[in-house]
């Protein structure tokens, strides 16, 4: 992290987890641990979810993101939700492209750049997912899949919409493997995302651009990765279901 420019940002992703009811009382756990975080914190929910963890952030230091959005603003798409809906409910956050939604719905380079700037179009904070699969790593070509992913995706988007994206990268075969990468390799990533938002932007967008990382970082490894000078937060998959764990993550951040 490197709190003199930017201030680190740990997220949950639940994923297809909790019912209404246990959504409000992981968050009623998690609120007294995280209370005291100097870095922000968001919980991203599923749909059916997102009420109860308005209601049940309400006054806290917890802020509530989705977890995907459509394109379009309303339309013939049965099951989808567009971003004037979130905006509607008081979501602030979305994620857009997971690697999930990449794998098993259909998500391309090009949906991910609609979605992305449908969400800023509607004001909503935009978790941006990017990395690559194990076949690429292993091909030596990693920098170059993230690097063409988030050219696509920040098509069209503005140096003053880009200050509501965060960036996290999220290595597919650390997801949900228990692998993970290095602290080393997550910023070395990271850097090569940064480097090119400087491309794009200028140095001083890319100074402030807040890049996670979201392949498995967990209780045990998160001092490690945030102790790295360009990794400004994580998104936290299984460890964000659990609070004690997801608050030692906080904490790591808030160093």
């Amino acid at each position: 992290m490197n709190k003199a420019l930017r201030r680190p940002v740990i997220a949950g992703n639940w994923k297809m987890n909790k019912t209404p009811d246990e959504a409000k009382a992981l968050i009623e756990e998690m609120k007294p641990l995280v209370a005291d975080a100097d870095c922000d914190v968001v919980v991203c929910v599923p749909y059916v979810d997102i009420p109860a963890a308005l209601e049940a952030t309400a006054g806290s230091n917890i802020k509530v993101g989705a977890e995907n959005c459509h394109w379009a603003e309303s339309g013939a798409f049965t099951a989808e939700i567009s971003a004037p809906m979130l905006k509607a409910v008081g979501v602030p956050y979305v994620i857009i492209g997971h690697s999930e939604r990449r794998q098993y719905f259909g998500e391309t380079d090009v949906t991910v750049n609609q979605r992305t700037k449908a969400a800023l179009a509607s004001g909503l904070k935009v978790i941006l997912c990017v990395g690559e699969l194990l076949e690429q790593r292993e091909q030596g070509i990693t920098e170059e899949v993230v690097r063409y992913q988030t050219k696509i995706a920040l098509g069209g988007v503005s140096a003053e919409d880009l200050k509501n994206v965060i960036i996290a990268y999220e290595p597919v075969w650390a997801i949900g493997t228990g692998r993970t990468a290095t602290a080393e390799q997550a910023n070395e990533v990271n850097a090569a995302i940064r480097a090119c938002i400087a491309e794009l932007y200028g140095k001083d967008a890319a100074d402030a651009t807040v890049i996670q990382y979201g392949g498995s970082m967990n209780a045990k490894n998160a001092a490690e990765l945030l102790a790295q000078p360009d990794v400004d937060g994580g998104l936290i998959g299984g460890a964000s279901l659990k609070a004690p764990d997801f608050s030692v993550i906080v904490k790591a951040a808030s160093v």
